[in-house]
Formats: C-alpha cells, sequence, structure tokens
C-alpha cells in the first residue's frame, strides 16, 4: 500500500487542505471552505470551483467518499452532502504530512527557516 500512497505525492495544496479539514469529522463543501481558510489563517480561500473540481477527483481517487449519513432535514438543509476520509485518503494525507515535514526540517538545517 506504501508504493500507492507515494504516486499520489505531491498533493495540491487545495487536496492537502481538504484532507486536512476531512481528518477529524464529516463536513459539507461549505464547512470544508471555511475550515480550510481557518487552518490556514485567511491565506487559502477556496472558491467553489476548486472546492468541488478537488472533490470530484478525490472521490473518483478514493481519498473520500460522500457519506451516507445525513442530519435532520429540519436542521440541515438537506441538498448538501457530507464527505469523509477513507482509509487510503488517511494514508495519504498521513504521508503528505510526513513529507512536509521532512522538507520543513530541511529547511530549517539549512538556515532557511527559524528552528522550533
Amino acid at each position: 500500500m506504501e508504493n500507492r500512497t507515494i504516486s499520489y505525492q505531491p498533493l495540491t495544496p487545495a487536496v492537502y487542505h481538504i484532507l486536512l479539514a476531512l481528518v477529524e469529522s464529516e463536513k459539507h463543501g461549505y464547512a470544508i471552505m471555511k475550515d480550510v481558510e481557518a487552518q490556514t489563517g485567511g491565506q487559502i480561500k477556496m472558491g467553489p470551483g476548486t472546492l468541488y473540481g478537488s472533490i470530484k477527483r478525490m472521490l473518483a481517487a478514493g481519498l473520500i467518499e460522500e457519506a451516507e449519513e445525513r442530519p435532520d432535514p429540519e436542521l440541515d438543509d438537506e441538498r448538501r452532502r457530507y464527505y469523509r476520509l477513507t482509509a487510503l485518503g488517511v494514508r495519504v494525507v498521513s504521508a503528505e504530512s510526513e513529507r512536509l515535514a521532512a522538507a520543513v526540517k530541511m529547511a530549517q538545517q539549512r538556515h532557511i527557516l527559524a528552528s522550533s
């Protein structure tokens, strides 16, 4: 399975942040957009085209899936689709996070970034 996760690297920033947004819970599109904006301190503001284009590709790649259970229609818009990570999606976001951490470590060793 490791080779399959490597084939996804590097992830685009949009895909990486969408996967991160889904690590803790299922979310619908607008909630994903707001989560990405919050996790990046407003540096990434994803529009609907980027979000839903990425979601479509991630569904096809098996990184995420549409959640079958929906909130009560009286509490939420019944048209919303909720997404969650698949086991593959968890492995891919984990592998990408490790790859990025190694890159940051190398940059710190070369004094490009300040060490924490």
